[in-house]
């Protein structure tokens, strides 16, 4: 699977929800598009991931 454009290697069954968990990803602070659609938060452990997904993480950051 290409995650922002690098390949990692995937758990066989893995939900969305578990790859970001896993992955140390806040999700109070995050957005993931899936194969260039925006996944909602609501559906993240419903979504099973696949070796041919590409994801695109971003986090939220303030500033100014």
């Amino acid at each position: 699977m290409k995650v922002n454009g690098t390949f990692v290697e995937l758990e066989k069954g893995q939900t969305l929800y578990d790859f970001i968990i896993l992955q140390k990803f806040d999700l109070a602070t995050i957005a993931v598009e899936r194969n260039g659609e925006i996944v909602p938060k609501a559906t993240y452990k419903e979504v099973l991931l696949e070796n041919e997904d590409s994801l695109e993480i971003v986090r939220f950051v303030g500033g100014g």
